[in-house]
């Protein structure tokens, strides 16, 4: 494998700092998007942009683009342009091996390290005409942290490939997820009836009170080797001398097992509906599944190819299960073949997030190695 040289792991550096500084939170990638179909353009890359961004929520659309071959076959990567919210400026820093935020909030990494290499992936093929039989298609999709609403609304009848890769597994190199969970989401409104709570509590119902019985009866946390459960918003109530009317709830689920995930469910809302009950409370409830969970066959041709680039380059590839998903299991959902690789970011979502200068270069090592694997197997 020819390796990425000195001038291409500088510029990797500098896109990716300058990715991070667009502060892109979902609903907002229209920044970032343009960066993104503006360094393409300049490489001569036609970008086109669909619209399912309207009904993500976003003010830009999945980015699209296919960089031809001397043959007929192509891969497909993708990474996502959103990032979870933006609590303070990002301004990129190298703090010993590592890329961090010099400011207390998220660094970006979680996805624009993958952006980042992407790009300078395709940099590298259009360096190349005569030397690429394997084409490549890329996606940069919108609104993924909030549940893949923009890998959902992409249309994959416009891929050619057999099959892609998301770089989207905060972990070290040489993970390759091969399941991941359904996730169901719970959202709930329980109304009760205000009174005074110093003159009047008998007059009142506390909605509080009746989700408070209810999540208190929940199983939380980790189920099972295979499962998950969490409560992870309450709002309610509008001062401490009134019974609170009203409550909203937000909670999920996530499972490897499609049997288990449904069960928890249902137990889930029981208990909310238990404790409106007990209280007197009106309960709205809704569940909504954001993304379907799958298991990829250990033969499987992106997996077999995926681990002879991660070996080329000095990885011990690994095949492991997650608890999270990625732009993968919309993209499976939806009948085409996707792996997501790890990305040895650290500490996504938190004000502590990093990726190490070894991790970036090696994601973009792993990225020249599928290309160029996928061509050998042609």
């Amino acid at each position: 494998m020819r390796r990425a040289s000195p001038a291409e792991r500088e510029r990797l550096h500098e896109t990716f700092a300058s990715l991070c500084r667009i502060a892109s939170p979902t609903g907002h990638e229209r920044s970032c998007a343009d960066y993104v179909a503006t360094e393409l353009s300049r490489m001569g890359i036609e970008v086109a942009e669909d619209e399912a961004g309207l009904a993500a929520g976003s003010n830009a659309g999945n980015l699209f683009a296919r960089i031809e071959g001397t043959g007929e076959r192509s891969i497909m990567l993708c990474a996502h342009m959103d990032t979870v919210p933006v609590t303070q400026e990002i301004e990129p820093v190298l703090v010993g091996d590592g890329w961090e935020n010099a400011n207390d909030a998220i660094l970006g990494a979680d996805n624009k390290a993958a952006v980042a290499v992407l790009l300078e992936l395709a940099r590298r093929l259009r360096r190349a005409p005569a030397a690429r039989t394997m084409g490549l298609e890329l996606v940069f999709t919108v609104a993924e942290e909030t549940g893949l609403h923009g890998a959902k609304g992409f249309d994959v009848m416009r891929l050619r490939s057999q099959f892609g890769y998301v770089f989207d597994h905060a972990s070290p190199i040489g993970e390759v997820v091969v399941a991941s969970p359904t996730y169901q989401r719970i959202v709930a409104e329980l109304q009760g009836a205000a009174a005074h709570a110093g003159l009047r509590p008998e007059d009142g119902r506390s909605a509080i009170a009746a989700a408070a019985r209810g999540i208190a009866a929940m199983r939380l946390g980790r189920i099972d080797a295979e499962t998950t459960a969490n409560v992870g918003l309450i709002t309610g109530g509008t001062a401490t001398n009134v019974v609170p009317e009203r409550c909203h709830v937000e909670a999920e689920v996530r499972s490897l097992s499609e049997q288990r995930v449904e069960a928890l469910l249902t137990e889930m809302i029981d208990h909310l509906q238990d404790g409106a009950d007990a209280d007197e409370c009106d309960l709205d409830v809704t569940a909504e599944r954001m993304f379907s969970g799958y298991r990829t066959a250990p033969r499987a041709p992106q997996v077999a190819l995926a681990e002879r680039a991660l070996e080329a380059c000095g990885y011990a590839p690994r095949r492991i299960a997650s608890g999270g998903g990625s732009d993968a299991n919309a993209f499976i959902a939806a009948g085409f073949a996707c792996t997501n690789l790890a990305n040895g970011t650290e500490r996504n979502h938190q004000p502590d997030e990093r990726v190490s200068t070894d991790a970036l270069e090696g994601m973009l090592e792993v990225a020249i190695a599928l290309v160029e694997e996928a061509a050998d197997a042609a």
